[in-house]
C-alpha cells in the first residue's frame, strides 16, 4: 500500500466527519452565500482547526469566491483544499541533517508515541544508509529504555542507555562520545516528557541542549515535537508548553488513524509557524513518512 492510502485509510475517521459535514452544507444552501460561509466556518472550527485559523481560511475562501465567482460543489472544495495547503506549506518541511555528525533531539509528552517515532524515523534514515546511534535520555520509565531497545534494534540503530534515574544529560554526552567513536552520522536524543512536572521536565530538557550545544556547537539540529493526533486542540497547548523551553524545528503527528480531530494540524501550524515534518499512519516500522501538505488535504477533504 502507498503512503497515499495509507493517509487516505489512517485519516478515514476525520475524512467521515468532515466530509459528511461539508456535504450537508452544500444540500442544506441553495448557493454558495454568507450564511453557506457562516456554516463552513462553524464546521472547520467543531473539526479542531480553532477559531483564528478557521476565520482566515474562510477570509480567503469569500475572497476567491467573490473574485472566481465560485459555485460549484466540487470548486469550493478544490479552493478549500488549496487555502488549507496554503497555511501547511508556510515553512520549510526539510530535515536538515547536513553535518557528520547531525542530531535530532525528540520531545514530547508521555504517550504520544515518541519512541515509536524514534524507531521509525531511525529506520528511515538506516535505509537511506546512515549510520544512527540512539540515546536513551527518558530514564525515569525503565519501561522506555526497554522499548527503545526494541526499536534500535528493529532499525539498525545503535543504542546508548544508562540505569533508570541516571542524569538524562550525562546519557547524552556518552551518546554524543560514541557517536563520534563510531564515525555515526546521526544522533537520536530521546527524552522524558512528564508535562505535570513541568518545571523538572523542561530543567533536563534544558541541560541536555546545553550538553549538545556545547559538545556539538557545529552540527546541524533538528529539535522534533511528537503530538498525538487524538489529542485534539490539547496538542496546541504542548507546543506551547514545549515552544517556551525548545527551538522546536519541526513536528511528528502519530496516532492519526485513530482520530477524527486530525484538522488540528491546520491550526497548529498556522498560530506557530512550525512544520510537520512527519506523520505517522499506523503500527509498523515503515508506517513513517515525510509529511506531504498536498495529500493531506486531499485525505481529508
Amino acid at each position: 500500500m502507498g503512503f497515499f492510502d495509507k493517509l487516505k485509510q489512517g485519516m478515514n475517521k476525520t475524512k467521515e466527519s468532515f466530509g459528511e459535514k461539508i456535504s450537508s452544507v452544500f444540500k442544506n444552501f441553495k448557493k454558495v452565500d454568507e450564511d453557506f460561509l457562516d456554516e463552513l466556518e462553524e464546521i472547520l472550527i467543531m473539526s479542531d482547526i480553532g477559531v483564528e485559523t478557521s476565520t482566515k481560511i474562510i477570509g480567503s475562501l469569500r475572497e476567491r469566491i467573490k473574485k472566481e465567482k465560485i459555485q460549484d460543489e466540487e470548486e469550493v472544495k478544490q479552493a478549500l483544499r488549496e487555502e488549507m495547503q496554503k497555511i501547511l506549506d508556510v515553512t520549510d518541511i526539510n530535515l536538515h541533517l547536513d553535518t557528520k555528525p547531525s542530531v535530532i533531539l525528540v520531545v514530547g509528552v508521555n504517550g504520544v508515541g515518541k519512541t515509536t517515532s524514534i524507531g521509525k524515523i531511525a529506520n528511515r534514515l538506516s535505509k537511506d544508509g546512515k549510520k544512527v546511534v540512539v540515546a536513551a535520555a527518558d530514564t525515569f520509565r525503565a519501561a522506555a529504555v526497554e522499548q527503545l531497545e526494541i526499536w534500535a534494534k528493529r532499525s539498525n540503530a545503535d543504542i546508548v542507555k544508562r540505569g533508570e534515574g541516571v542524569d538524562p544529560a550525562s546519557v547524552v554526552y556518552d551518546a554524543i562520545k560514541t557517536t563520534r567513536e563510531e564515525n555515526a552520522d546521526v544522533l537520536i536524543v530521546d527524552t522524558a516528557g512528564r508535562l505535570h512536572n513541568k518545571k523538572y521536565l523542561m530543567d533536563e530538557l534544558n541541560k541536555i541542549q546545553k550538553v549538545i550545544n556545547k559538545e556539538m556547537p557545529e552540527a546541524d539540529k533538528e529539535v522534533l515535537l511528537v503530538i498525538d493526533g487524538t489529542t485534539g486542540q490539547n496538542a496546541i497547548s504542548q507546543v506551547k508548553a514545549f515552544k517556551e523551553e525548545a527551538n522546536i524545528t519541526g513536528i511528528v503527528l502519530t496516532k492519526l488513524d485513530g482520530t477524527a480531530k486530525g484538522g488540528v494540524v491546520i491550526g497548529i501550524v498556522e498560530e506557530n509557524k512550525i512544520p510537520v515534518k512527519f506523520i505517522g499512519v499506523g503500527e509498523q516500522i515503515d508506517d513513517m513518512e515525510i509529511f506531504n501538505s498536498e495529500d493531506f488535504v486531499k485525505a481529508i477533504i
